[in-house]
């Protein structure tokens, strides 16, 4: 990775683009280019070096982006005027790059909450959890009377009382993929190692049936659940009355239990990016795919996401797959999401989003490929359905949407007791019950809001800090706040409506 003057950056040499490192005006002169600019260009968008004729492929990364439009002049910027998507099938060549990663010198260990099931938390909430829309209000009443009551305060081991409401749960088949994915989801909300009980509410007469859930789900191995439906309790405000006697309950089990040193065998990441601009592919992205192989390297449990954010890449990740039928995991994913979006009246490429656009990025197979680098470079050790259980240890994949909230939630879903989350525009939420680390791709978007970011990852850029040096800060900050230290997205209190469950099949 080469960089003129600290103006541009040219990501690979075969490159015919360059990445606009600072806002430049039209007639700019910029190392690396014969002429001066043709137009203004932005911080994050892309110029070409070189002649590109119709037709020909834009690349970036040392990857195709997509095909000219139409004729591209050197110092011309390029962007959805003159570049569109084009064929972009690449070869899979299946567990052809599997290196596995070195080990590490020493060994790391966090303070974590250990569970009956032999996972470790990383917080220590209780957790009510509703199985229908129509019991999402009783829910956050009761989540709000512990609150003010005041007896949460005797417990100092409980992090709090978090309602998980949605937005489904009736309406809809109930023998259906959309079922058996939000089975899956609440199931995987029950078991989630940051929870240390939970209580489960319905309405009583919805698709999702608690009794189903409590009988097929086997929800807790540590027996710390609890559930009632608000028809059978006798309405909202013996609900309530009978709920908190639950909850002090529960309360005083999860009390019990105290951090304690865990191998960062038990720690499992979700990646996400969301907002993402010209830079995450430099900087944040990246940085946190060095940070992935370190905690893979330890024994740790990475999960990429978003399948339609990885749509043109996914050859980077089948590559890595571990065996061939991992990798063609993937593919059949990759053709599932064609056929979804298909019957649904969407297309694959609705992706980038205007911000993402404005941020410098202009198909999904420029915006897929910087998003791959949240993987870093260890072996695709296993892929999974959407809330699956993720029971492979090392670098995975589950599939989901693009769209953020929901795409962590199923990661928490399968497991994942802490998040990392890169965003170039400023994205702001947060994961109740599992804390999210907010990564900045850029040092503008930092110093704006600093307050809802953890790291800044522009200064690989600004300051010219190595992307090994970035990974292993976010590393350490993987390890601080799975033993408590609280990242910005808790101490501002997010955590409360992120709560999405994929919602497939007709609403009914």
């Amino acid at each position: 990775m080469t960089r003129d003057l600290a103006q541009t950056i040219r990501l690979n040499p075969q490159d015919n683009v360059i990445i606009a490192l600072m806002d430049l005006s039209a007639g700019a002169v910029v190392p690396g280019l014969d002429g001066p600019l043709k137009e203004a260009v932005a911080r994050g968008h892309k110029i070409a070096t070189h002649p590109i004729a119709e037709g020909d492929k834009v690349l970036r990364y040392g990857q195709t982006i997509g095909v000219a439009t139409r004729s591209i002049a050197p110092g011309e910027h390029v962007h959805v005027h003159n570049l569109g998507m084009g064929g972009h099938a690449e070869a899979q060549d299946f567990s052809t790059e599997v290196r596995p990663l070195p080990a590490p010198s020493e060994t790391r260990h966090f303070m974590g909450y250990h569970r009956a099931d032999g996972s470790v938390g990383t917080r220590n909430y209780l957790g009510i959890l509703t199985s229908v829309n129509c019991s999402g209000s009783v829910a956050r009443f009761m989540a709000e009377a512990a609150e003010k009551q005041g007896w949460l305060d005797q417990f100092e081991n409980v992090d709090g009382v978090v309602p998980i409401v949605h937005g489904t749960g009736c309406g809809m088949s109930g023998s259906d993929e959309g079922y058996d994915t939000l089975f899956r989801t609440l199931q995987g909300y029950a078991r989630n190692p940051n929870f240390a009980g939970i209580l489960l509410l319905g309405l009583g007469c919805e698709v999702m049936q608690v009794p189903d859930l409590v009988g097929r789900g086997r929800m807790r191995a540590d027996g710390n659940i609890r559930y009632m439906t608000i028809q059978q309790s006798g309405g909202t405000r013996k609900t309530i009355e009978r709920g908190i006697e639950h909850l002090k309950e529960m309360a005083a089990k999860a009390n019990a239990i105290s951090r304690a040193p865990a191998g960062l065998e038990h720690l499992m990441i979700g990646m996400q990016c969301g907002g993402s601009d010209g830079y995450s592919g430099i900087t944040a992205n990246p940085a946190l795919g060095v940070a992935s192989d370190l905690l893979v390297a330890h024994g740790g449990t990475t999960i990429l996401s978003e399948t339609s954010e990885i749509y043109g890449a996914e050859h980077l990740l089948t590559r890595r797959a571990v065996t061939p039928e991992v990798g063609a995991k993937i593919v059949e994913r990759i053709r599932w999401w064609e056929d979804y979006t298909a019957r649904n009246g969407g297309e694959m490429d609705n992706n980038p989003s205007p911000g993402n656009k404005k941020g410098g990025l202009t198909t999904i197979l420029e915006k897929s490929l910087g998003a791959v680098a949240k993987g870093g470079s260890a072996p695709l050790t296993q892929v999974y359905k959407f809330a699956e259980p993720v029971t492979e240890r090392g670098f995975v994949f589950m599939d989901s949407p693009g769209y953020d909230p929901c795409s962590v939630t199923g990661q928490i879903a399968s497991g994942a007791n802490l998040v990392a989350f890169t965003t170039g525009r400023g994205s702001v939420s947060g994961y109740k019950p599992t804390p999210c680390i907010k990564l900045a791709t850029n040092s503008e978007m930092y110093g704006r809001m600093s307050e809802d970011m953890d790291i800044n990852c522009g200064d690989i850029v600004s300051e010219g800090v190595s992307l090994e040096a970035k990974g292993r800060e976010i590393f350490e900050l993987f390890l601080r706040v799975a033993s408590g230290e609280e990242t910005k997205s808790e101490q501002l209190g997010f955590g409360g409506a992120e709560f999405v469950p994929w919602q497939m099949g007709a609403v009914m």
